[in-house]
């Protein structure tokens, strides 16, 4: 497919994303994950919910872990750059028939909620509550000494559908995977805030969240939280990596929450702020594509996801083949 041309003035500015509701059965299981073993702080909590940011962050929350009886995705948030974009933002998902709805939400002021054309929950809001800052309260690291948020990546039954989708609201390409058969884009990397990406799409059965991320401050923060799952009973959670990407550059590690949901540790991707920037075209079968150095992914990580509330899965079309680790 080609790459669409960036909209470098869309409809409203988005400024970066900014976070993610799960819900997960087991509350206590989840703080001990989040908390103890990855070293997300709690900004706030009760019996039904638990607030959670990183150490750079301001705003109240990245993470909102939600009480629930089965495990799902409740939302993805993004930021806006002004209040006069959220009203561009109503009018625009409205002129194409998606949901407009304003809710309120903890810790947020106005707060506009809609789903994209595939099903994907979203909210976009410009106030948060802030908070002090931390990220010299060295006291307070622990775990994988989490940064910051730093993107989510989706399944999509129809790549090529979500990258005109989500370009048309500002974000721009800076990598993808193409099928060498079909033409097809077999996955997606788009930025807001300047990074490699804010959202990603890979192929497969979707809406579903593949994973989301989170910066750290070097590779050997993930050597230490490999050391610390590996003692701490959850030596089953790690997935896959460590290894470093070929899209992106950035070293990585996979690990799955008490829920199933996936977490991706990141560090060392690069600049992508230049408008002219051009992207990068991978092939599928590029064995460095996924991993630069390393294993092959295995099959869980090209087949299985976190579901979206209330949206109904497709099948993806593209049958196209990756690289399995056996």
């Amino acid at each position: 497919m080609p790459v669409p041309a960036p909209i470098l003035y869309p409809p409203f500015n988005i400024v970066r994303l900014s976070h993610v509701e799960y819900r997960v059965t087991d509350l206590a299981a989840s703080r001990a994950f989040y908390v103890d073993t990855l070293g997300l702080q709690v900004t706030d909590e009760d019996d039904t919910v638990i607030y959670l940011r990183a150490m750079e962050e301001r705003g109240h929350h990245c993470v909102a872990l939600v009480k629930a009886d089965a495990p799902s995705v409740g939302v993805l948030g993004f930021k806006l750059y002004d209040e006069p974009d959220l009203d561009k933002a109503a009018a625009w998902f409205a002129a194409r028939g998606l949901p407009v709805d304003w809710v309120e939400r903890p810790f947020q002021g106005r707060t506009l909620r809609t789903r994209d054309p595939f099903g994907i929950p979203l909210e976009f809001y410009v106030k948060m509550d802030r908070l002090a800052p931390i990220h010299q309260n060295y006291a307070l690291y622990r775990g994988v000494k989490p940064l910051r948020i730093d993107h989510f990546n989706m399944f999509s039954a129809d790549v090529d559908a979500s990258v005109r989708f989500y370009n048309e609201i500002g974000f721009r390409v800076t990598e993808y995977t193409e099928d060498p058969e079909t033409g097809k884009c077999w996955a997606a990397w788009m930025h807001r805030k300047g990074g490699v990406h804010d959202i990603a799409f890979t192929n497969g059965r979707g809406p579903r969240l593949h994973h989301s991320a989170f910066w750290v401050p070097t590779p050997l923060n993930i050597i230490d939280l490999l050391d610390l799952m590996a003692t701490t009973g959850y030596l089953a959670n790690i997935e896959r990596g460590p290894g470093r990407h070929g899209i992106s550059n950035a070293f990585f590690l996979y690990v799955r929450d008490p829920d199933g949901h996936r977490i991706e540790i990141y560090c060392s991707d690069y600049q992508t702020v230049d408008p002219d920037l051009e992207p990068i075209r991978w092939d599928l079968k590029d064995p460095q594509r996924q991993t630069l150095w390393g294993a092959p992914a295995p099959r869980s990580w090209f087949e299985e996801g976190s579901l979206f509330e209330g949206a109904s899965l497709v099948e993806s079309a593209l049958r196209a083949q990756p690289i399995i680790a056996p």
